[in-house]
């Protein structure tokens, strides 16, 4: 019975809905259940240590966490304006001001993912919110955060994830593990800017003071690479399980195979005294010696692919890179949105690639539905994984339902329209929430803490 394609209204629960809505079926539901139960391997997030997570408030009763901080910390306001809160002011002075900045953005999925976060953690409609249900959802955010136990909660209970990569670009080479849950991950975004010391700005994200506390000093370019591997084996000692770049939102992905020569013609140098394209010629040189130390030290390489500077970061631009060090693990995150089907049939071509759908439903929930349907028609279903990517409680939890709901739609349609078996569909479910993280990442096992159950 082709039920989805049948536009036919029928009565659910007293609401007239169109029969090609999959949430409606008993196939979505089971599938839905069954994916809800998995322990997730959250394979990219930005969560700080409790004492630092950002965007809390000055307010008339001190400061903490408010709905402003859950929002701001949100991707909406990437889209639309949000209303400042100012030091000192009450909610009640803020919400006044604020409570219509969301008339404009009801429909994007950068505003719809964070929904589930007030109707399933605090039973609140946003859609038809009130000013005395705001006042009290204010309150409880703010008492939730005066110590880490709600967080902890949401996080490993009632978002169900068991293991969580956490980039800390705040402090790369720390390696810390606030959480039970959190793995480290090493962000490598900066080490390509290494021509010169004056390029960074902090000694948190500088490998010549990482050189300097060591008692090695940087003096040569030799020097330098001798740097970035000794990073590397610190964070293979410290359980780091991949890199990170996001050098996606500052330049190309282009990056052209240069000769060493025209490195060391870089080296050394303030970026004042470098043209543009001696800068490139430095940062492509030392990325792909990154991709050679991923290899070698069996650290897979999240690449930001999609949605940075437009014009520079079609994940198409990575494919000569990705041909060239087939021994590197390349996982294209974001999907490469836009450029999904792009990033499909890169991974179809190149068996060292991997897709992280991490951030696509939240960017757009109809292009993740399709492309997970896309991907898994031209490439096996072990190369898929997710991510929530974001910073609080709220936007995890939201983040996971959104993509928990996203994937169980798109395996229930193929199920639908007998186009997968629906305990493959459960399967695959579970490869991208959890499985597909573990075997990619394996030294992840011994830091499972869930108990076994269900066959997990």
């Amino acid at each position: 019975m082709r039920i989805l394609r049948t536009l036919v209204l029928i009565s659910v629960c007293g609401s007239a809905i169109y029969a090609d809505d999959v949430k409606v079926t008993d196939t979505y539901r089971r599938i839905r259940s069954a994916i809800d139960a998995i322990p997730a391997i959250d394979t990219h997030d930005h969560l700080r240590p409790f004492e630092q997570i950002a965007e809390r408030n000055e307010t008339d009763r001190g400061r903490g966490m408010t709905l402003h901080s859950i929002w701001r910390g949100s991707y909406y306001p990437g889209i639309n304006p949000l209303t400042s809160w100012r030091d000192g002011e009450s909610f009640d002075t803020w919400w006044s001001r604020a409570k219509g900045d969301f008339q404009d953005a009801r429909a994007t999925s950068f505003y719809r993912y964070v929904l589930p976060a007030f109707t399933d953690l605090y039973g609140i409609d946003f859609e038809t919110i009130t000013d005395e249900q705001a006042r009290d959802l204010n309150r409880r955010i703010f008492e939730n955060y005066k110590d880490d136990r709600w967080l902890k909660d949401v996080v490993a209970n009632r978002a169900n994830i068991e293991l969580m990569l956490i980039d800390p670009y705040w402090a790369r080479f720390k390696f810390e593990r606030a959480y039970q849950f959190s793995i480290p991950i090493l962000n490598v975004t900066t080490m390509v800017n290494g021509h010169h010391a004056s390029r960074f700005d902090s000694a948190t994200d500088s490998p010549y003071a990482f050189a300097e506390s060591r008692g090695q000093p940087i003096k040569s370019l030799d020097d330098y690479l001798a740097t970035l591997d000794k990073i590397f084996e610190e964070a293979v000692a410290h359980d780091a399980v991949c890199l990170k770049s996001t050098l996606a939102y500052q330049r190309t992905l282009d990056f052209q195979n240069v000769p060493r020569e025209r490195a060391e013609q870089a080296f050394g140098r303030p970026t004042s005294e470098l043209s543009a394209l001696e800068l490139k010629d430095f940062q492509d040189f030392i990325f792909r010696r990154l991709c050679e130390l991923s290899a070698k030290h069996n650290l897979p390489f999240q690449i930001h692919t999609g949605q940075a500077r437009i014009q520079g970061s079609n994940p198409m631009l990575l494919v000569d890179l990705i041909a060239e060090n087939p021994k590197t693990k390349f996982i294209l995150f974001h999907g490469g949105f836009p450029w999904i089907g792009e990033t499909g049939v890169i991974a179809m071509k190149y068996k060292n690639v991997w897709i992280d759908s991490v951030w696509l439903p939240q960017l757009s929930y109809t292009m993740a539905k399709r492309a997970y349907q896309e991907w898994l028609e031209i490439m096996p279903s072990d190369r898929i994984m997710w991510g929530a990517d974001t910073v609080n409680a709220e936007g995890i939890y939201a983040a996971t339902v959104f993509t928990r709901q996203c994937l169980s739609e798109a395996l229930a349609e193929k199920v639908i329209r007998n186009e997968l078996r629906e305990d493959h569909a459960i399967r695959i479910g579970g490869q991208v929430m959890r499985h597909n993280a573990l075997k990619l990442f394996p030294t992840l096992q011994r830091h499972l803490w869930k108990e076994k159950k269900q066959g997990i």
